[in-house]
């Protein structure tokens, strides 16, 4: 079966392709001719039927991300989660475990929703190594590739995958001193001890042809991982990040030759002044493969309100041009996050993706619809196109005014209702 990479460059519009087309509002040809050029992909899973279309032109995407801890092994609350967050509006998942009966929770979270879930299959074969051999340091190279088909099988629509940490990259980092925030990827850690601990290439990167013919093989898209992303503000755009983004594209270019669907993460924490620039060097250094940005967090003093910092980022990264952003929840840097940090991190990353695509793709038509129905008074017709009415509903309702019209922040002063009177006759310029 053809990958939709491979269908793309056949001249074949895919069922898959005329579904996302719909959904975006644009024309199936337009879609399969984005993803012949590798500037969109469409990430669904084997034996899934709701794909999501990450790129270009398109709408920018959410996701939410959830997951055990070693602390923290409860599966039916993961599975609450994984449903909170695409009742809340994520467009996928990913499934980020790292205790637990892997395989199990895996797969009952994906019978749980239905858009797509990515996972990093690096985690479940780093933990279990320790098991079956003693240390994450003595995981076998067959071991971590059988752990990739096996969640390929399983339906996962989407994987970051640390090729880009290797030899050089390690390099890279030791030469400009290590970091003030240290290295903060979990994956990244993980193939940064097994490198040093083993003396050897990163199998990731040095058979990255295999992991390609099992992602192939399910049409599993490639999401390059961020093993060297900034965990401050102060490591943001450093030599290591740099590095690993050259080999990065590197990488993607020969997905994009095998047929293989592939994005390329961006950095965690960045100061506002940098964002742009990360936006355009992933751009221009992979010819505009879609983007994921991890975030981004824009201080490091926010926690507690971490979600808020990354709404800042987030918005400019989408109008600048990143494709798909990853929630932050407020209980980021503090603990595993629960049902309601779910819920508060979608609400803040749609709220960002929204922003951004006011300015990237002109999409204003939600907010000129709140504001004739705000001027006009018409409270129904507002809940109906903010993106959470159900807060705003409970908010309205925990304090009613005696004017029905009005809200209790001027009462009988209305400024809207005083001027309306003025100006009912008139027509706004189109």
């Amino acid at each position: 079966m053809l990958t939709q990479k491979e269908s793309a460059c056949k001249n074949v519009i895919t069922e898959k392709m005329k579904e996302v087309a719909k959904k975006e509002g644009i024309t199936p040809e337009s879609i399969r001719n984005k993803i012949e050029e590798g500037k969109v992909v469409i990430v669904c899973g084997n034996g899934r039927k709701v794909p999501v279309a990450i790129g270009k032109g398109l709408r920018t995407k959410v996701n939410a991300s959830i997951g055990t801890s070693s602390d923290i092994i409860d599966k039916d609350m993961e599975v609450e989660k994984a449903q909170i967050a695409e009742q809340s509006g994520a467009d996928t998942l990913m499934e980020l475990s790292i205790s637990g009966d892997f395989d199990q929770i895996r797969r009952d979270v994906l019978k749980a929703v239905k858009m797509p879930v990515g996972s990093v299959p690096l985690y479940q074969a780093a933990i279990e190594s320790i098991q079956k051999f003693g240390a994450i340091v003595k995981l076998p190279d067959e071991f971590l590739f059988e752990t990739i088909e096996k969640q390929c099988e399983d339906g996962i629509g989407f994987m970051a995958i640390h090729c880009g940490v290797n030899r050089l990259t390690l390099d890279r980092l030791r030469n400009q001193g290590y970091r003030h925030g240290g290295l903060v990827s979990r994956g990244g850690a993980f193939i940064t001890a097994w490198i040093v601990h083993n003396k050897r290439e990163n199998p990731l990167y040095e058979r990255f042809d295999d992991l390609l013919k099992i992602l192939k093989k399910y049409d599993t898209v490639l999401s390059l991982g961020n093993g060297m992303r900034a965990g401050a503000i102060s490591d943001s755009t450093d030599r290591a990040q740099i590095q690993e983004l050259i080999i990065n594209a590197e990488l993607a270019q020969r997905a994009k030759h095998e047929g293989v669907q592939v994005i390329v993460e961006g950095p965690g924490h960045i100061p506002i002044d940098e964002i742009e620039t990360n936006v355009i060097l992933q751009k221009r250094m992979t010819n505009e493969a879609p983007f994921y940005m991890l975030g981004p967090i824009v201080t490091d003093v926010s926690a507690g309100y971490d979600h808020i910092s990354a709404t800042v980022g987030a918005s400019l990264s989408s109008a600048y041009g990143a494709d798909f952003i990853c929630y932050v929840t407020p209980a980021e840097h503090l603990s595993l996050p629960f049902p309601e940090d779910v819920r508060e991190g979608v609400i803040a990353a749609r709220i960002a993706a929204h922003i951004g695509d006011t300015i990237k793709l002109k999409r204003r038509d939600m907010d000129l619809n709140v504001a004739t129905a705000r001027r006009d008074l018409n409270w129904e017709k507002q809940f109906k196109f903010f993106i959470e009415p159900e807060k705003g509903r409970k908010i309205r309702e925990r304090h009613l005014p005696k004017d029905r019209e009005t809200c209790t922040m001027c009462g009988k002063y209305c400024a809207l209702k005083i001027a309306n009177a003025f100006f009912t006759e008139c027509e706004p310029e189109t």
